[in-house]
This record gives structure tokens, C-alpha cells and sequence, in this order.
């Protein structure tokens, strides 16, 4: 029959002299295995020491490969065997053998303090004679194991792991402490960024209401400009028509006499006459415009006569003055 389909542990088993031997050797091996700070060949020697009687009728090589293989299936295969086969004596003899190879050295890993539970809890050991065994052989209390959960356990057992583990939180916290400032940068970059934005919008704004209000100051400017041009424009024309008129009137009509031309007139003598004309006119006027003269009329032609004598009179001695 073909043996492809078998285990390496089962093919032991079938080989094997003794399956019940080969079984706790298997069980035995695993315990060895998590010996802390023991070599590989210090395992195999102490295996070979407790197992010295077996009639299992092979090497211990293969056995201890599986048990650090940590073959599941082939540790619950031999548990199984163990179980079946056992008496009670045989079964607190394992259970001794157990003790003692998980125990050489005074102390005894998290792992083993499972195992050695495990082991008496499959071959009906209580735990109170489990623990009357432990203290016989070693001297000192089974006690329950330590929670690795805790970090006092592996600050006890494993210091470089905690220091470890110490770090990594502290890296953690670094990192997070860094991605915190860099968000609060990258936050204050964004917020600076804003204001940056709304500055130049409301210098954009600014300068837009500068510009309409200076577009809107040169227009009212060139409006007044405009305005005053109009208005210099319209004075210029209007000017320019009074002067225009006065010309006219001036060509329409002969020129004001002076007051010479005038007082001669009234005397009823032209430009050029003499003093002496001026004497004889005035006489000759005098006696004919007196007032005395027309006491009789009314008194209204008494005042007309009265203002013509006036005038003659003015006119006469502005000439004596003059010539």
C-alpha cells in the first residue's frame, strides 16, 4: 500500500514498536521545544535520558523535527494515543517526565506552564496533583502563568521587546505629532493662502473703484472743461456781438458832441465862433429868454423860461472858461 497519504507522524507511528512510546516522545519533544536559552543538541540528549526505556525502536531526529514544526495535527494525534493507551500510573510517570525535562534549569516558560495543563488535563491528572507533583520535583509552587497581554509581563520577560514596543509608541506618537504640526502647517498655508487670495481680491476691488472713481473725476473734469469752454465760448460770442452792435450803432449814428460843440449850440453859434461872437450871442439870447419877460404867462411858461435861461447861462460861462 502506498504511504504517500500518510504523515511523517503517522508513518512513526506505524514503524514504531511502541505507538503509546512514540506518542509521549512526540509530547515530550514539544514540551523540550519551548525550553527557553537550551540548545538543540542539549534537547536531543535530554530526551534520549528520559526516554531511555521506550521501545518505540527509532531515531529521535524525526520526532523532534515534527515537534518544531509544531504540527498540530500530529500533536493532537499523539495526545490522542496518549489518552487511549494510558493508565494512571503510566499516565503520572508522562506527567513526571514532563515536569522534569520543562523544568531542568529552575524555571519554566509561559508555554510549557500551558502545556503541562493541557498535558494533565488529557490524561484525567487533577489539578491539585499536578500541582503536588510540580511542587515535589522542582520545590516550589505551580503558580498560575503570567498574562502576556499585560506589559509588566514583558517587561519581566522580554525587556527588548518592551523597550521595543516603548519605541514604536514613541515613534507613533512622533509621527502623529509631526503629521499634526503638518497639518496645522498645510492648514495655516491654506488659511494664508485665503487671506493672500482675499487681499488681492480686495486690491483688485480697490483698484477697480480707484480707477472708476478717477475715470469719473476725469469726465466730471472734462465736463467742467467742456462747461468753462462752452461758457468762455458763448462770452466770446456774446462779445463779440456786443462789439459787433456797438460797431453798428456806431456806423448808424454820428458820434456824441462834446460839450463845447454843445454849449455853442445852445447859443445857437457853431464850432470855430469867437469869444466875442460868445458875448453878443449870449446878449442877444438873454434879452429874448429872460424870465422877467414872461411874468404875465402862466407859471408853467415862467418855468420853462427860467430853465432856458439856466441853460444858457451854463453854456455861457463854460465857453468863458474855456476860451
Amino acid at each position: 500500500m502506498s504511504t504517500a497519504r500518510f504523515s511523517p507522524f503517522e508513518l512513526l507511528l506505524l514503524k514504531s514498536r511502541s505507538q503509546v512510546d512514540t506518542a509521549t516522545l512526540l509530547l515530550l519533544g514539544w514540551v523540550l521545544v519551548h525550553r527557553q536559552h537550551v540548545s538543540e543538541g542539549q534537547r536531543r540528549r535530554r530526551l534520549a535520558q528520559v526516554t531511555s526505556q521506550f521501545r518505540h525502536g527509532h531515531e529521535l531526529g524525526p520526532v523532534m523535527s515534527i515537534a518544531h514544526s509544531q504540527d498540530l495535527h500530529a500533536i493532537q494525534l499523539a495526545a490522542e494515543v496518549v489518552r487511549k493507551e494510558c493508565s494512571k500510573e503510566r499516565s503520572l510517570s508522562v506527567m513526571h517526565q514532563a515536569i522534569t525535562v520543562a523544568t531542568d534549569d529552575g524555571d519554566i516558560s509561559l508555554a510549557n506552564h500551558y502545556i503541562l495543563r493541557f498535558l494533565a488535563d488529557l490524561l484525567n491528572v487533577a489539578p491539585a496533583t499536578l500541582g503536588t507533583l510540580f511542587q515535589e520535583l522542582t520545590g516550589q509552587p505551580l503558580r498560575q502563568p503570567e498574562d502576556p497581554s499585560r506589559d509588566a509581563y514583558w517587561q519581566t520577560h522580554d525587556p527588548a521587546y518592551y523597550a521595543q514596543k516603548a519605541q514604536e509608541e514613541a515613534d507613533a506618537a512622533q509621527r502623529e505629532k509631526a503629521s499634526q504640526e503638518q497639518a496645522e502647517q498645510q492648514q495655516r498655508a491654506k488659511a494664508d493662502k485665503q487671506q493672500e487670495k482675499k487681499q488681492k481680491q480686495q486690491e483688485k476691488k480697490q483698484q477697480k473703484e480707484d480707477a472708476r472713481r478717477a475715470k469719473a473725476r476725469a469726465e466730471q473734469s472734462s465736463a467742467e472743461q467742456k462747461a468753462e469752454k462752452a461758457r468762455a465760448e458763448q462770452a466770446r460770442q456774446e462779445q463779440a456781438r456786443q462789439e459787433e452792435s456797438r460797431q453798428r450803432q456806431q456806423r448808424s449814428s454820428p458820434p456824441p458832441p462834446d460839450r463845447t460843440t454843445r454849449a455853442l449850440a445852445v447859443l445857437g453859434l457853431t464850432p470855430g465862433a469867437s469869444k466875442t461872437d460868445v458875448r453878443r450871442a449870449y446878449r442877444r439870447m438873454a434879452q429874448l429868454h429872460h424870465p422877467d419877460r414872461f411874468y404875465s404867462d402862466s407859471e408853467h411858461q415862467v418855468a420853462l423860461a427860467s430853465a432856458r435861461f439856466q441853460r444858457i447861462k451854463n453854456a455861457y460861462d463854460y465857453l468863458m472858461q474855456t476860451y
